[in-house]
């Protein structure tokens, strides 16, 4: 069943509820004025006849029979006449308004108000005054009739104008939707038209911004690829290339991540903004609204499963030493007011390169991390490895960890690293050094397995 579908069986039912209401209010309000008219009508007619009756009554039986016949029908009133011995003399004839039709018995009998009969007693005979109110009821019957034909069409013309409505409204977010499911699938260069409505609008613009610096950075890295590809076979000039394709990498991955992240944040919050702005006044519009935010989400994930392949070059090239030396002259060059000791004794046990690639993340991680969020000034990096396994410990005399734990969100790349550390069935261990600081420790167990080496 479609949103569309939905919104309108919902106000269909909202409407259908509203005119059950009405038509109680309408049934409720007739039925008083029904009582109102008949009882008065009796009690009027029973008045009236109790006080003429009787001069004709002296006069004898024909003389009220001229009388009553004279007088005809009494709205609301059944007028019968009878002798001393109970027999009928005379009954009052048929109304002749909308003669021959009457009410369903069920609807009178819910309208109208118990029968009352008024005598009046004569010495030969006596006069008795119905109510009777099958013309009241009929008329009520047929404003009942109207009123409902009325509702039905109104119905058909509410539900009519909300499908109509509600589909030209929710259409510019099935396109948003529409595209964030194929740039997902893989196509870069989805780009929507100019969308009516403001909100709509802004969100369009905002998705083909991020589209376009997306295809900028994977042409970049593109680029970079076959420059390392064609420039590998000389080792001191691959070197100088390294330096840069992985300064370049790191501004793809940092651009990623705050340039390209805010964007896919910003669709997100404003299509949140949307969705807590129109509440329930427009459930369509609030549905599509978060369809595009769980798709933007979706999409921040995605843009963040590129960084991971986003490798150090130095180390495929020169062997993880010279690359943590690389790495920390670096980090020298660019702190200079932080001093790193650094420790790496690997002797001559081979290392495969995910177990480098993975220790090489660890160093950047941890560096990355102290500098930058701890402010350290004071870093030791010591690395160890023999015939049992592997050992890494990274300390730093900073901040130390935030109250939360490392575990919070925006911890990307040490979630990344446990997981590849778990992968080598080593483990990691991330807690506060004393008297101040974190302690990054990393422990993988030698050989690893066979499917990693041949990676």
């Amino acid at each position: 069943m479609t949103l569309r579908l939905k919104i309108n069986l919902i106000v269909g039912a909202l409407t259908v509820l509203f005119t059950l209401v009405v038509m109680g209010l309408q049934l409720r309000s007739m039925r008083d004025s029904v009582h109102e008219e008949v009882v008065a009508a009796n009690r009027v007619a029973a008045q009236l006849l109790n006080r003429t009756a009787w001069r004709y009554a002296a006069q004898g039986t024909p003389a009220m029979l001229a009388f009553l016949q004279g007088i005809g029908r009494v709205r609301s009133n059944d007028i019968t006449l009878l002798d001393s011995a109970g027999t009928v003399l005379y009954r009052s004839p048929p109304s002749p308004y909308k003669p021959g039709r009457d009410a369903p018995a069920w609807f009178e009998a819910l309208i109208a108000p118990p029968p009352s009969t008024q005598s009046i007693e004569f010495p030969d005979g006596r006069l008795e005054v119905r109510s009777n109110a099958s013309r009241a009821a009929v008329d009520a019957w047929d404003y009942l009739f109207w009123l409902v034909v009325g509702a039905l069409a109104m119905l058909v013309l509410v539900n009519a104008a909300v499908f109509w409505l509600v589909g030209r409204t929710v259409r510019p977010f099935g396109q948003i939707v529409d595209a964030l499911n194929q740039l997902q699938g893989g196509r870069f260069d989805v780009a929507l038209p100019p969308l009516p409505g403001r909100e709509a609008a802004a969100i369009g613009a905002a998705f083909n911004r991020m589209v376009g610096e997306l295809q900028t950075h994977i042409e970049t890295e593109r680029r970079a690829a076959r420059a390392e590809a064609q420039l590998s076979d000389n080792r001191e000039l691959t070197r100088w290339i390294d330096q840069h394709v992985e300064q370049e990498r790191r501004m793809i991955a940092r651009e990623l991540h705050d340039e390209l992240g805010q964007s896919v944040t910003a669709m997100r919050s404003m299509a949140l903004s949307i969705a807590q702005r129109v509440g329930s006044r427009d459930p369509a519009s609030e549905q599509a609204a978060r369809v595009i935010a769980d798709e933007s989400s979706r999409l921040y994930d995605a843009m963040h499963g590129i960084i991971p392949r986003l490798a150090p070059l130095v180390l495929d090239n020169f062997g993880l030493a010279e690359a943590l030396d690389d790495l920390v002259e670096r980090t020298r060059r660019s702190q200079p007011g932080v001093t790193i000791d650094t420790r790496v004794r690997l002797g001559e046990v081979p290392l495969a390169p995910e177990l480098a690639l993975t220790l090489y993340r660890a160093v950047q991680e941890g560096l990355t991390n102290a500098l930058r969020h701890g402010e350290a000034t004071q870093v030791q990096v010591h690395l160890a490895a023999d015939a049992q396994g592997v050992q890494l410990e990274l300390r730093d005399n900073g901040r130390g960890l935030p109250p939360q734990g490392w575990q919070r969100p925006g911890h990307y790349g040490l979630r990344w690293l446990a997981e590849r550390v778990e992968t080598l069935r080593g483990s990691l261990r991330i807690e506060p050094a004393q008297p101040h600081g974190v302690l990054l420790a990393v422990q993988v167990p030698l050989p690893v397995p066979d499917s990693l080496e041949t990676r």
